[in-house]
């Protein structure tokens, strides 16, 4: 017998596919000059990852009536912001990896120097993005504000700030505040700028919706990060992507070291129960939400 198809895992793929082509397009051909740093872009963007965060921006949409091709700008510009984090996260000076999303890093495959103006350029495209899409059908108020969000959620009082309280935080022990802060910056801040990029792409939406939708991407924030730093403990390389235990060998802080691996489950099974609360007033049309909730506290990757 055939298994039943997942509602979920065909949303997945169809809006993964989506953003793929929408970010082809976005990137300069790999023969466009400079071609080196061309191709290093579409290296480090393309061909891999979860897209969780434009899969948010179009999971917000989709839940206000908003057609996937007014969306596809915010999603990839939230994509790239990710994609430069993590080049440089990759770094030697920062987290000094060798692996992501299943091949070499950035600066393993094309060289320091070219992995950090790959993520200076992935940065500045995301904004160009955001700025320049004829489809992106919104006033040049709600575009301004856009830009605005993801600049915020990427910049010092987000997911830069985030990575430099995590630099400082390194060999010493956090309390469960302290870690939560650094995470609602690090990781969270851009997972909630996909939402409300997602929702801000809608004239119909109010500032009533916007606090519950906001909500919800602060605790899917919260949860996704638990989520990373428990598949550092139990995951598998091969699964992952990335180094397994990676974070424990650099001593990072962690929800599993500061609470324990079962309370820290227990903390991601308290904040996927406020994201259901959260968009208990929405009718069905929030369900990819609803599903990305759900895996985001399930995923073994």
């Amino acid at each position: 017998m055939k298994n039943k198809p997942n509602p979920f895992q065909e949303w997945l793929r169809f809006h993964q596919a989506r953003v793929e082509r929408a970010l082809e397009r976005w990137l300069p051909t790999a023969d466009t000059h400079p071609a080196h740093l061309h191709e290093a872009m579409r290296y480090a963007v393309l061909g891999g990852g979860k897209r969780i965060r434009p899969a948010l921006v179009y999971a917000a949409g989709a839940a206000l009536d908003t057609p996937a091709s007014t969306l596809d700008a915010s999603a990839c510009a939230v994509e790239l912001i990710h994609a430069y984090s993590l080049v440089h996260d990759d770094l030697p000076a920062m987290d000094d990896d060798d692996l992501r999303r299943g091949k070499p890093t950035c600066h393993r495959a094309y060289g320091e120097a070219t992995a950090l103006l790959v993520g200076d350029a992935l940065q500045s495209l995301a904004f160009h993005a955001l700025a320049h899409d004829p489809a992106l059908r919104v006033s040049a108020e709600a575009r301004l504000r856009m830009v605005e969000t993801l600049a915020t959620a990427s910049g010092s009082r987000g997911m830069a700030g985030g990575q430099a309280i995590d630099l400082a935080a390194k060999g010493r022990t956090l309390n469960l505040a302290e870690l939560e802060d650094m995470h609602i910056h690090k990781t969270g801040a851009l997972i909630r700028a996909g939402v409300l990029l997602g929702a801000y792409s809608s004239p119909a939406v109010d500032e009533a919706l916007l606090a519950k939708l906001d909500h919800y991407a602060k605790c899917i924030g919260l949860a996704f990060q638990i989520r990373d730093d428990i598949l550092d403990v139990e995951g598998e390389t091969g699964t992952l992507g990335k180094t397994r235990g990676a974070d424990a060998a650099r001593a990072k802080p962690t929800y599993p070291a500061i609470l324990g691996l079962e309370p820290a489950k227990a903390r991601a099974r308290e904040l996927f129960a406020e994201t259901m609360d959260a968009l208990a007033s929405l009718d069905e049309r929030a369900d990819p939400l609803r599903w990305i909730a759900s895996y985001t506290v399930e995923r073994n990757h």
